[in-house]
């Protein structure tokens, strides 16, 4: 067998998510499909996470396995985005050791939150409108700064998951202005839990309108209680944007 890893990105507004499931539409089953028409052959691809239902991605990463090593790889692609819907786009596949595993072998995972102030028909489905001005950004940034010092992040994941761990490295918690109106929190870190990135921008944004404090985050990360947090933010406005690998699994 020979594996790959495939390079994509998905606008997620029109899928439950990235991961197969029942009786709904999601970007796995369709990148299957298109993959296992093309090579005609059975393809199931196993991604590098999961993204909940509206969620977008500008990378994400899966790898999948074929019997017989792909001979024109520029023109698969080609094909792939002939036959993928408008909403996704394939970037690149490469070789990889058989052992290499899109979601284990990753070193890092990045995202981008995106909130705005003004009603701009143009990033409706990107942005998250944010009802006051009076954010206070260097309060925000205090906070997320102590994101990197701590490594139990219960308080910001959904409850009754099935994972081992709530423990996360953060490498990078940034709040990034990006013109007069949009905003974006840039978050990094090795492994994300389910609803992370959401529930720490909207608890984040308590602090920015003065509803907590710089110390009543720290308090909130400590307690490891997810009732303690703010609102999860709404999933339209969040993206995948980057996944770091080992050079010495690509061939």
């Amino acid at each position: 067998m020979h594996r790959y890893f495939i390079y994509f990105s998905y606008n997620g507004k029109n899928y439950h998510g990235w991961q197969i499931q029942p009786n709904a539409s999601s970007v796995q089953q369709t990148l299957n499909e298109a993959m296992s028409r093309i090579l005609r052959t059975p393809i199931e691809t196993l991604g590098a996470g999961r993204t909940d239902t509206g969620v977008h991605a500008s990378m994400m990463v899966a790898h999948f396995d074929v019997e017989q090593p792909l001979e024109d790889i520029p023109k698969l692609i080609y094909k792939l985005n002939s036959l993928l819907p408008f909403d996704i786009a394939v970037q690149n596949i490469r070789k990889v050791k058989q052992d290499a595993n899109a979601r284990f072998a990753a070193l890092s995972r990045t995202y981008k939150y995106y909130i705005g102030f003004n009603k701009n028909p143009f990033n409706t489905d990107s942005v998250c409108r944010v009802y006051t001005k009076n954010i206070d950004f260097k309060k925000m940034q205090q906070a997320a700064d102590l994101l990197k010092l701590h490594t139990d992040f219960t308080s910001f994941s959904k409850l009754h998951t099935d994972v081992k761990t709530n423990n996360c490295t953060v490498m990078q918690a940034e709040w990034i202005q990006q013109d007069e109106d949009v905003w974006y929190f840039q978050y990094k870190a090795n492994r994300f839990l389910r609803n992370m990135v959401r529930a720490t921008v909207g608890t984040l944004l308590d602090v920015g309108i003065g509803k907590l404090s710089v110390q009543d985050f720290e308090n909130i990360l400590n307690a490891k209680n997810r009732c303690l947090a703010g609102d999860s933010m709404p999933a339209h406005a969040l993206f995948l944007v980057d996944i770091e690998y080992p050079d010495d699994i690509f061939e």
